[in-house]
């Protein structure tokens, strides 16, 4: 375990899945601690799918692979390439193992800059094959919802840059996406309220880059922490009907198949494609307010 720290923050990473793994500012905890009875994970970096692939397979190169929900990286040990007063750097790359479930030569680096109250979360992808690459990532960040009471409806607010026109899917069949029924996501007093069914349709997606900011406030609309990002896709998740102490702000590249999809790999929704050589640079930022 790697860790940041300056005169206000610190984090902790792993080099299994290259996971953030604590975010703490002024001795207090941010991120979700993988409580199993909840949720045994922190901030998994999702590639090269996010969420499922209808029926768990899909096609490629005019073969069909096996590959589980929001793919292999987490589970993977990644090697610790540089580190510094205030920087990480972790390296994935394909091997036999990897090209069982996905078939293109790549090469993945995650890194972690602390400034001041902020966590740059940053993802470099490259094409090291023949040909052209095609990929997804995203983030699944969780964190503590602020002032959590088990014995109240309540848990806070989500604030956007954008206050009005929002919508979302949810997720159908199969864990994968319901595209056919939009729902516009109704703010109050520029705010959505939170409370403890909200996810119980599952995660809100918003797509098409609706929003390029999500903040996280308390009961008494104190903002607490924000997650800034320009990925196309962001999904906000709790696990149903678990009543769990914490919310995940997860931006995306990527997103599960919709429902009944049966095309290649290449043709699924908000994939990424990198040329022969090519490179993506993507990532998030996490700010603390308080």
């Amino acid at each position: 375990m790697e860790k940041l720290s300056n005169d206000v923050l610190s984090i902790q990473v792993s080099a299994a899945g290259a996971e953030l793994c604590s975010i703490q500012c002024n001795g207090k905890e941010y991120l979700w601690q993988a409580d199993p009875a909840f949720w045994n994970r922190h901030s998994p970096v999702l590639f090269p799918i996010v969420g499922r692939v209808w029926d768990n397979t899909y096609r490629c190169e005019g073969e069909t692979y096996s590959l589980g929900q929001h793919g292999f990286a987490r589970d993977m040990e990644f090697q610790l390439v540089s580190i510094t007063d205030n920087e990480v750097w972790y390296r994935l790359t394909d091997n036999e193992e990897t090209h069982k479930k996905y078939p293109y030569n790549f090469c993945l680096e995650i890194g972690y800059r602390i400034e001041q109250k902020k966590i740059h979360v940053m993802w470099r992808v490259k094409n090291t094959g023949k040909g052209d690459m095609y990929f997804q990532i995203g983030a699944h960040p969780a964190f503590y919802f602020p002032g959590f009471d088990a014995s109240t409806k309540e848990r806070g607010y989500f604030g956007f840059d954008k206050k009005e026109g929002l919508e979302y899917i949810l997720i159908g069949e199969k864990g994968c996406a319901n595209t056919d029924v939009h729902y516009p996501l109704e703010l109050k007093d520029g705010l959505l309220p939170m409370n403890t069914s909200t996810f119980d349709g599952d995660a809100l997606i918003l797509e098409n880059g609706q929003v390029g900011e999500v903040a996280l406030y308390d009961n008494s609309r104190k903002a607490v922490l924000r997650l800034l990002f320009d990925a196309p896709v962001v999904g906000l998740w709790s696990p149903p009907g678990k009543n769990a102490p914490f919310v995940c702000i997860e931006p995306w590249y990527g997103r599960c198949d919709r429902m009944n999809f049966d095309g290649e790999y290449k043709e699924k929704d908000w994939i990424q494609h990198l040329p022969e050589n090519g490179t993506f640079d993507g990532g998030y930022v996490i700010e603390i307010m308080e």
